[in-house]
């Protein structure tokens, strides 16, 4: 069932990508006057296809895994089957046009793409997305993280100064460091101790597939030792415990993570505990509880108060307004990090294994829907830049080696040779399909 559950958003994720992209060429191409002969959405045998006034085919086909659009230009073979209807209107060719105008149509999909990502991430901000606090739980003794200062319940509230509302967040800002040498500065605070720490990094992580940022820097999450939900009749209810308060000590010792605590109560069945505990508004006080005896399937015995541990989450929302700079900079640093990583890529820096497919990319959707629309319309914005930042690709064939020819055409005042148009499709063609490969290999070294 999660796979069709993945599918469904997968396809509904390129969908929306592929067709503001090609909507992006669409409505620059006309702006420019040419004839639009088909705007389809997939490749192959049409499923569904009509015709608007001006004779444009609109279409979606059977495999969904792209789009085009395709102009009526003269140099076509088959040309005169694509005409204008209107023979007063065949002056609409693509090749009539100056070069400008054809370097602003290829520029017009990538830059659907960031507009898109721009209004997503705006929709996101406004709706609002609920998201677990970044909370240490464990810091690896003699890690870089414990050589910085950091400690277990510190919550992470920014690193190299971008904000960190949630560990996606934190996971993001780190990956933007691979392959770097420097120091790595982690502010902390919020509902934790605060703090500033500065890790060394020396090529981080350089070449690693798939790489753990947060665990190479020793830090694991956690949480912290609050109070969920209270049992009935439990010991923990017998005893005063209530739902919001958190534990501080427990028998003088102290206490800050959830795993702390239950190593406590299930170490000690039927012995008096004394806990000292703070209460959702700050009052402090102290508890004497004694956990139930219960035993393993081993016939070992164990400690349980009836007690389920407090989720620690916050709502991110903004206003209609207050998200407009929130998006815009969104947009702008996911831009550079996702051109900083893939140039890296090139570089071997990072490893090309971390490119990923149709098959990431759906149970990175899944997921993402699962928690709300927030966090899927952000992950969509994401994709979104991914997409466009490919397409400009210095690569013929793609939106880049379009872009790069165009210019060329500019400086040079004059087209290219069609000898050097012709080699560049076929390795445009061959880079694109090696790309490809890699990274359907990839999701299955990764997932099978």
């Amino acid at each position: 069932m999660d796979v069709l559950y993945n599918a469904f958003f997968l396809l509904l994720a390129i969908g929306i990508l592929v067709t503001f992209h090609e909507a992006g060429h669409f409505l620059v191409a006309r702006w420019a006057g040419v004839h639009v002969v088909r705007f389809c959405v997939g490749f192959g045998r049409p499923l569904l296809s009509w015709r608007d006034r001006r004779g444009t085919e609109f279409c979606i086909a059977a495999l969904p895994l792209g789009g085009y659009v395709r102009m009526f230009d003269r140099r076509d073979p088959d040309a005169a089957s694509h005409a204008p209807a209107d023979p007063r209107l065949a002056h609409r060719s693509y090749d009539r046009l100056i070069p400008q105008w054809r370097l602003a149509i290829a520029l017009g999909g990538p830059g659907a793409n960031f507009l898109l990502a721009f209004l997503f991430y705006w929709a996101s901000a406004v709706v609002g997305v609920t998201v677990a606090i970044p909370h240490i739980g464990a810091v690896a003794p003699d890690s870089p993280a414990d050589q910085a200062g950091l400690r277990a319940g510190q919550e992470v509230v920014a690193v190299d100064g971008k904000p960190t509302n949630a560990w996606l967040d934190v996971g993001l800002a780190l990956a933007a460091r691979l392959g770097d040498s420097g120091v790595i500065e982690v502010e902390t605070g919020g509902t934790g101790v605060a703090g500033r720490h500065r890790i060394p990094i020396q090529d981080w992580l350089v070449g690693e597939g798939d790489p753990d940022t947060v665990g190479a820097l020793g830090l694991e999450s956690g949480l912290l030792a609050g109070i969920g939900e209270v049992m009935a009749d439990g010991a923990a209810e017998r005893a005063g415990l209530r739902a919001g308060d958190r534990i501080t000590h427990v028998d003088g010792e102290p206490v800050v993570l959830w795993s702390e605590f239950v190593e406590h109560v299930r170490g000690n069945p039927g012995r008096e505990l004394r806990l000292d505990v703070v209460d959702d508004v700050g009052g402090e006080r102290t508890l004497r509880v004694t956990p139930g005896v219960r035993v393993d399937d081993d016939g070992a015995r164990f400690g349980q108060i009836g007690a389920y541990v407090a989720l620690p989450k916050r709502l991110v929302q903004y206003g209609p307004f207050e998200a407009l700079g929130r998006a815009a900079g969104q947009t702008w640093s996911n831009t550079g990090l996702t051109v900083g990583l893939l140039a890296k890529m090139v570089t071997l820096t990072v490893s090309p294994s971390n490119i990923s497919g149709p098959i990431t990319i759906a149970v990175v959707a899944g997921e993402s829907a699962r928690v709300g629309i927030g966090r899927f319309l952000s992950i969509l914005a994401l994709l979104s830049i991914s997409l466009g930042v490919i397409n400009l690709l210095p690569i013929p064939i793609l939106d880049g080696g379009q872009v790069v020819g165009h210019t060329l055409e500019i400086v040079r005042k004059k087209p290219l040779p069609p000898m050097a148009e012709a080699v560049g499709a076929r390795l445009g063609i061959a880079a694109v399909v090696g790309i490809m490969v890699l990274a359907f290999y990839n999701d299955f070294t990764r997932w099978f």
